[in-house]
């Protein structure tokens, strides 16, 4: 083929990029573009740190583009009518893209290929944001695993494949010869970055690659010690780069590879064993929204859908702003709505006390992280829901149940976390950050608002009202 335009979407890289290395290994020129849809800007589920967070990792392509001699279109539209138009101005036989496994992005992808059959072009889309497809692990019944433990094991029976090699420089840069070449109107990102707030995270494939070295080097052999402390820099801190495919999957398992070995004790590499199986949790709810798609509009046990959920618009509100009355609750909402970012086992004790204390449906709340996380991603988040709130992919489901206080002091001990968080908590003794309504008089913290519900009576009503679905369901 003499020209390909590579499709970029969530693989915005030069490095370990499928689609974007076979459109270089089969074409004589590659044409690379990314079409700014407006449901990126101005879906319901926007949130304006994962925005963010992709303009800036879409201007550092750019610019590694750039250094490698191509130039990056961008242009706003849909994707079924711009590609068709983008191939005949510039003469592409093809459009190859990444894979998207989401049943809104299936949905689009067959309008493209539809759209561009249409208009005798090609449309290849090739495995690259997972190791292992929807159907490439399956029970020995052929059927897909709906729980993570075994699906684990299988996934760790198959061997990964290499990460792929960085694009090549091209010996005579594109310039702008395509741009000129193309009736559509290019795209401002300075202009529509504009009014957003700066990404609380360094954004770019050279972040991510430097991040990944970071976490390697060390923490990673802590990870299995420190992941579950908030005040700890414990964790990779790579998914929003995984998102936004700033760093691919087969270069992250690469770099863990290489650090296993080089552990020195047993801990270490079961720590790295740690990480690993929280990649595949990734992989597992992405197959899990592929295979059975209904997961995305109610209850993967659609039982659970008769659930008498509280509309109570208060508590809800009350949740959202941090004001709860709950310090590790309240720290965590007020660090998701000033950072886009939520360590994740806070996301577990938000949702659950959203869902088991406050009774409310757990789509609220996944409707709420879309519009607030910079890593919001539709798998992993309504997978991490639906986990939380009894109605998913689990053997033992609803009458597991965090006490947001202890909780609190387990795994934030000093209350380090919630004083960053809550500064008028910051003078009270340990003993009682995580109870201040157990506060000894004149120690402060007067102006936190008191507790809105009583754990102990949330969760009676919980377990009844779990049981109330449980007995209309036949064995």
């Amino acid at each position: 083929m003499k020209r390909v335009i590579h499709w970029f979407r969530r693989d915005l890289r030069v490095t370990d990029n499928t689609a974007l290395s076979e459109a270089a290994r089969r074409a004589e020129h590659v044409l690379p573009v990314f079409i700014l849809e407006d449901a990126l800007r101005t879906g319901p589920d926007v949130g304006a740190a994962r925005l963010a967070f992709l303009l800036n990792s879409l201007e550092a392509l750019r610019k590694n583009l750039t250094e490698l001699g191509y130039q990056l279109l961008v242009h706003r539209g849909k994707s079924p009518e711009v590609l068709p138009k983008l191939c005949a101005d510039l003469g592409a036989e093809a459009v190859f893209a990444n894979k998207r496994y989401e049943p809104y992005a299936e949905a689009r992808d067959q309008r493209v290929f539809n759209a561009l059959n249409a208009a005798g072009v090609g449309f290849e889309l090739f495995k690259d944001a997972v190791v292992w497809e929807e159907q490439e692990i399956l029970t020995q019944a052929g059927k897909p695993f709906t729980v993570y433990t075994p699906y684990a094991k299988a996934w760790k029976l198959k061997a990964a494949s290499a990460p792929r090699g960085r694009l090549r420089m091209l010996a005579h840069p594109q310039g702008s010869t395509f741009d000129r070449q193309c009736d559509l109107p290019p795209v401002d990102l300075a202009g529509i970055a504009q009014g957003l707030k700066p990404s609380p995270a360094p954004a770019g494939e050279r972040a991510a690659l430097e991040r990944l070295r970071k976490f390697m080097c060390g923490p990673v052999y802590e990870y299995g010690a420190h992941r579950n402390f908030p005040a700890v820099d414990g964790t990779s801190l790579l998914s929003p780069h995984l998102r936004c495919g700033t760093i691919g999957i087969r270069t992250i398992l690469a770099a863990l590879a290489k650090a296993r070995e080089a552990a020195v004790t047993p801990a270490q590499r079961q720590s790295c064993e740690v990480y690993l199986n929280e990649l595949i949790w990734r992989e597992f709810y992405l197959q899990i929204v592929h295979n059975f798609p209904r997961v995305t509009k109610g209850a993967f046990r659609p039982e659970y859908d008769e659930l008498q959920w509280s509309d109570n618009q208060h508590h809800f509100e009350a949740w959202c702003a941090g004001m709860t009355g709950y310090p590790i609750v309240d720290a965590a909402m007020r660090c998701l709505n000033a950072t886009g970012n939520m360590h994740n086992r806070l996301r577990m004790i938000v949702a659950m006390f959203l869902t088991k204390d406050l009774l409310i449906n757990w789509q609220w709340g996944e409707r709420y992280f879309m519009q607030q996380l910079m890593d919001g991603d539709l798998a992993a988040n309504n997978g991490g829901w639906q986990w939380s709130a009894g109605t998913g992919t689990d053997a033992a489901p609803y009458f597991r149940i965090f006490n947001p206080v202890s909780q609190g002091e387990k795994f934030d001990p000093q209350g380090e976390f919630v004083r960053r968080w809550i500064p008028e908590l910051a003078s009270l003794p340990d003993q009682c950050v995580h109870r201040p309504w157990e506060r000894p008089l004149g120690t402060g913290g007067s102006s936190y608002p008191p507790r809105i519900v009583r754990h102990e009576e949330q969760r009676l009503k919980c377990l009844a009202m779990f049981g109330a679905v449980k007995k209309t369901v036949r064995p």
